[in-house]
């Protein structure tokens, strides 16, 4: 990864602008979040995440998800899986949440983000109670027999290097706002959780 990506440019502070984020909810009658759902590949983040924005967008609310896969063939196809190119890949993908939920959305964002540090500077980027940490905690052994793009077979026969849960760990969340494990918990009775932690009715 290019070093000079993390160096801020001499005279460069933000602008203040005129209309706050709050002005911009208040026209969409809705209080912006961001719902950050983390685990393991497999877990079922991406398909929650798909239900979910679709229950929502069905009540009326205006929603964004931002999955990791869809960032990694767009704003991060130039990073690799290394250590560094993955703190960058979850350093965008906060910073484009927050412009979001600064546009009045709720974000949904889809991601393995297997380092707790990662998602702690995510959390620093919004106010107090905007930022809502969703375990995905479907176990390895299941993630690994659903398998659905073939990813653990690959990275078990050396053809991926870096796999969080193979070879590169996943560290789980100390005190997620809520916990889902994809094997006990349908898809319907998930997004209710989800929702209820929204304070959606």
């Amino acid at each position: 990864m290019n070093e000079v990506l993390s160096i801020p440019t001499p005279g460069i502070r933000p602008y203040a602008l005129s209309l706050s984020s709050a002005d911009r909810a208040a026209l969409k009658s809705q209080r912006p979040r961001c719902l950050w759902l983390t685990g393991l590949s497999g877990a079922g983040k991406s398909t929650l995440a798909n239900a979910l924005e679709l229950q929502l967008n069905q009540r009326r609310l205006h929603t964004f998800l931002i999955d990791g896969d869809n960032l990694r063939t767009g704003l991060c196809r130039d990073l690799g899986m290394g250590a560094d190119c993955r703190r960058e890949n979850i350093r965008r993908m906060a910073e484009v949440a927050r412009l979001m939920v600064d546009a009045g959305l709720i974000v949904i964002v889809a991601a393995i983000s297997p380092f707790r540090v990662e998602r702690e500077a995510a959390r620093r980027l919004f106010a107090e109670g905007d930022f809502i940490e969703v375990y995905v905690s479907t176990p390895f052994e299941v993630c690994a027999q659903r398998d659905p793009k073939g990813l653990y077979l690959a990275a078990r026969q050396g053809r991926i290097k870096n796999f969080t849960g193979v070879d590169s760990p996943y560290e789980a969340p100390l005190n997620a706002e809520c916990e889902i494990d994809t094997r006990a918990l349908g898809i319907t009775d998930a997004c209710q959780r989800l929702s209820d932690l929204l304070a959606i009715k």
